[in-house]
């Protein structure tokens, strides 16, 4: 793997990682409101475990195989 591809990987996992984070504030800020959109919620909730499978999968790309 190329250095740039490691640094590219990583860069965009910390552009997902920026996402999921902003997805949880404005989630706990949703909750604090008297009204919540449930289906809002829920479609909030579902772009943030996407989130975080895209992250596992890009954090598996760095790690080197090892042959057993």
């Amino acid at each position: 793997m190329a250095d740039e591809t490691v640094e590219e990987i990583k860069k965009k996992i910390a552009g997902l990682a920026a996402e999921h984070r902003a997805l949880d504030a404005e989630l706990h800020a949703m909750s604090m409101g008297l009204t919540v959109d449930q289906i809002q919620v829920q479609r909030m909730k579902r772009r943030k475990l996407a989130l975080k499978d895209e992250i596992q999968t890009l954090e598996d790309q760095l790690i080197p195989d090892i042959i057993a």
